[in-house]
């Protein structure tokens, strides 16, 4: 049975997912690294999985043949 990744990009909003952190400072500091990361990777924000927020993306395989993707860039506010 081939491997599903649990993390890809899914079409929740990254605005929307931030603005229900709970914290206050979480909530603050993730919009700041939102708009940090968006600028230096020149990608926009999107959802992998139910709380990873990624940018870009890039394809990787191991020696073992397994292959995926992952996001070039990214965080959690948790």
């Amino acid at each position: 049975m081939p491997y599903e990744a649990k993390t890809k990009p899914t079409p929740v909003s990254p605005e929307a997912f931030i603005d229900s952190v709970d914290h206050p400072g979480r909530r603050e500091d993730a919009q700041a690294v939102l708009a940090l990361l968006a600028e230096a990777t020149g990608h926009p924000p999107v959802m992998w999985g139910p709380s990873i927020i990624g940018f870009g993306k890039y394809r990787y395989t191991y020696d073992s043949g397994h292959s995926g993707e992952a996001p070039l860039a990214g965080f959690s506010p948790r």
